[in-house]
């Protein structure tokens, strides 16, 4: 069978095995219920919906003709490692700072990937997500994440 469109092809493959391993981790949670969904319930299904929708791309990759094979062209290194490390330093940073202070750096860390960096609009973006950051999951959700550096650490 002949791949008629690379990059449909290969995003589809990305989503098809990324929704298979979330399907798999959410395994390990309750399900629950759809009247009383447990905690992997919502996983799951975003999990499947994600697969599927990966299963459709392929399908559509392999049947519908696409101009010169479409193909992928150059991996874009630097906004990759760039956002994969930004993701890194917030998940080690959390703890130790909190969120008030993680959330505008990982904004900040982020915003460095693209090309039209600006800090007016990067400061008014870290400030209103850490607003709503704080307005979701703190005052929302109850989490009980840290919202300031611990003290003594």
């Amino acid at each position: 069978m002949k791949i008629k469109s690379q990059r449909d092809f290969f995003s589809g493959l990305m989503f098809l095995v990324v929704g298979l391993a979330f399907a798999y981790g959410a395994t390990e949670y309750s399900m629950g219920s759809a009247a009383r969904p447990g905690p992997g319930y919502f996983p799951m299904i975003l999990s499947v919906i994600m697969a599927i929708l990966g299963a459709v791309v392929i399908f559509t990759s392999l049947t519908i003709e696409a101009e010169g094979g479409d193909p992928i062209g150059d991996i874009a290194w630097r906004p990759l490692l760039v956002i994969v490390g930004s993701i890194v330093l917030f998940g080690v940073l959390l703890p130790r700072l909190g969120m008030i202070l993680t959330t505008p750096i990982l904004i900040i860390a982020v915003s460095l990937a693209g090309q039209q960096f600006k800090w007016t609009g990067v400061l008014i973006a870290s400030a209103v997500l850490t607003v709503f950051c704080w307005l979701v999951f703190i005052k929302g959700l109850a989490l009980t994440i840290p919202l300031w550096p611990a003290v003594g650490a």
